[in-house]
């Protein structure tokens, strides 16, 4: 990757990397066309390779952005202190939705990205496939489970919670209906319902 890309204005930047997140996350990276992207994005195939080499090098470069970013709003939108399980979720996925203020299909992405068969994009991302469970993993590792009622598994209720989230969140894209704030409240009555039936 050129690093130049860094000094575009962030404007182009941002238009490009949304470009790219959309088309891979649709269509997963051996049927993405960077003709597709350059279109999208309103640039030219040669400025998109001058920056990013090759189709490869492009997806890895936006593979690697999105985790950095998700990284960093979680970061800033999850309390340290917090131990109340629902109120950690809830932090999450503000912080998700935060995430798609800016890049609406960067969760859509990651998500695609995790079923990737393609075998040279896996290798390209293999050594950061596992930052972003792990840090799931170390947020609820210090949830508080004692108000679950008894039989209630913390890892299936998580598990539950994140088919919901990306269930939800592929069936407003479809509809191309997709606004973070709405999709944020939708998840919050999920939630809600979940605490109040599995809290004592």
């Amino acid at each position: 990757m050129n690093d130049k890309f860094f000094d575009l204005k962030k404007e182009k930047q941002d238009r490009m990397i949304n470009a790219a997140l959309k088309v891979f996350a649709m269509n997963g990276y051996g049927h993405a066309s960077t003709d597709e992207i350059v279109k999208e994005a309103g640039i030219s195939k040669g400025l998109l390779f001058h920056y990013f080499i090759s189709k490869l090098g492009l997806y890895s470069f936006v593979y690697d952005y999105s985790v950095r970013y998700l990284l960093l709003e979680l970061a800033t939108g999850v309390d340290r202190d917090e131990k109340d399980f629902f109120k950690l979720v809830n932090q999450v996925k503000q912080s998700q939705v935060q995430v798609m203020k800016n890049y609406p299909y960067m969760l859509q992405f990651l998500n695609r990205s995790r079923g990737e068969d393609a075998t040279e994009a896996l290798v390209e991302t293999e050594d950061k496939r596992g930052i972003l469970p792990e840090k799931y993993q170390e947020i609820m590792a210090r949830a508080d489970i004692t108000c679950f009622r008894e039989g209630v598994d913390a890892q299936r209720l998580i598990k539950v919670i994140e088919y919901i989230s990306d269930g939800l969140m592929t069936e407003r894209f479809r509809e191309e209906a997709f606004q973070p704030e709405i999709y944020y409240q939708e998840i919050k009555g999920y939630l809600d319902m979940l605490k109040k039936l599995t809290c004592k």
